[in-house]
């Protein structure tokens, strides 16, 4: 599978932060919380942060005109002045979008797109126009982070979209946290409790495998099956699958039905290896690890498929960045996970 590759960022780029989904960056009680997001791009980045015409104009306006989010998208793409886009906030049905999407514009104006989540779904669209995206940080959760930003994101935002060298081995973190906190402006000077994380988590398999990435998270692709995003099976073959779910915790028989779902469209069979992101609060870490064996293992009988879990990528901070395409290698023998070439160029 070969996806373009956009340009690095640099300190001083003009950037497009986007609602595409929940609109709340514009809710007169969150738009405190973008304003956060936005200064820390500015100011730790050096980004120049600019909204598009819809971005804060509120979630009840955005979710009754989602043809209005893919004019932003499409603007955004549209402007050479443009060097990125920001997602604000994932959601539940940026799906809405896809009558409204021209993928010739995004395939002629190359350039990062990056977000997680329900933005899944535009993570697809610029794969079917042939672009390499990020999934990665939002602005409204982890660039506005309360009291500051985990240095474990801050350091893979820099590596994937600011330096076009190989992003190299991606280490666990040594913390985590998805402690729920609202977004209440009196909140943001308290830090989120945070965890020892346990480390990457080996499932089975032997050896080295790469495998270009795809996936997202796993409540969101099941919107995308049978859309005119769905890849082909062919763009499933050498990959290394990537899957989270996010705060809504769906029950291990949900992530049962959607593997088995997987497997028979042999999607699981054309993998090199799968990632899993860890589980929102670790809820159903036992639990979800069994139906991964039971599917994979004991249904497919893929033996041999190297499994790594508790990754850090998704809905528990902190987070690293994942370019869609990119060349991935799974180390069972050292139970690592390395980017093997650039996110950018």
């Amino acid at each position: 599978m070969f996806l373009t590759k956009p340009t690095a960022l640099k300190p001083g780029d003009k950037v497009a932060a986007i609602s595409l989904s929940w609109g709340g960056a514009g809710d007169a009680d969150v738009l405190w919380r973008y304003v956060v997001g936005k200064k820390r791009l500015e100011e730790e980045f050096g980004l120049n942060v600019v909204e598009m015409p819809n971005t804060l104009k509120g979630s009840d306006y955005l979710y009754n005109n989602p043809e209005k989010r893919a004019e932003d998208l499409m603007a955004a793409f549209s402007d050479p002045t443009i060097k990125a886009i920001f997602s604000c906030i994932g959601g539940y049905e940026s799906v809405r979008m896809l009558p409204y999407i021209d993928y010739n514009v995004i395939r002629n104006n190359p350039k990062i797109f990056i977000g997680y989540s329900d933005t899944t779904v535009t993570h697809f669209i610029c794969l079917k126009a042939g672009l390499s995206s990020f999934y990665g940080p939002a602005i409204l959760s982890e660039f506005a982070e309360n009291v500051k930003m985990f240095d474990y994101t801050k350091h893979w935002i820099e590596k994937s979209l600011f330096d076009n060298t190989a992003i190299g081995g991606i280490e666990s973190s040594p913390i985590w946290t998805s402690e729920y906190l609202p977004w209440e402006e009196k909140n943001k000077f308290i830090q989120r409790e945070t965890h020892k994380n346990a480390g990457y988590e080996l499932l089975q398999g032997k050896g080295k495998v790469q495998g270009h990435l795809i996936g997202g998270c796993m409540e969101v692709l099941e919107m995308l099956k049978g859309t005119e995003v769905w890849p082909e099976l062919k763009t499933w073959e050498n990959s290394i699958l990537f899957f989270e779910t996010s705060e809504d915790k769906p029950s291990p028989t949900y992530v049962e039905y959607w593997l088995r779902s997987y497997g028979s469209m042999e999607i699981l069979q054309k993998a090199k290896g799968i990632i899993f992101g860890k589980p929102y609060d670790n809820l159903y870490y036992e639990e979800y690890k069994k139906v991964i064996i039971k599917v994979i293992r004991e249904e497919l009988k893929l033996y041999d498929l190297p499994i790594l879990y508790n990754m850090n990528f998704g809905h528990t901070a902190p987070m690293n960045v994942l370019p869609y395409g990119a060349m991935a290698e799974i180390n069972c023998s050292t139970q690592s996970f390395s980017i093997i070439e650039s996110g950018v160029i």
